[in-house]
């Protein structure tokens, strides 16, 4: 188990992942860990927690994730 309070680019990654794989994203190839910059951690990590509680997502649910996932990338 990754200890998610150290903010290394290795948790990103491990986060991201979890992300993609519950939310079934179809466009999980363009969401890669390196995209997100390591001092938006938190802001990651809140997302992931919210991600990681739910066991089902309704459409509005991912769009409103996927979206905010895509303002934490990296410009």
């Amino acid at each position: 188990m990754n200890n998610l309070q150290l903010q290394t680019q290795e948790n990103v990654e491990f986060m991201i992942e979890v992300i993609k794989t519950k939310l079934k994203m179809a466009s999980a190839a363009a969401m890669q860990a390196s995209n997100f910059d390591l001092r938006k951690y938190e802001d990651i990590k809140d997302l992931y927690e919210v991600v990681a509680s739910k066991e089902k997502f309704s459409i509005s649910e991912v769009e409103a994730l996927v979206s905010e996932l895509g303002k934490l990338r990296m410009q």
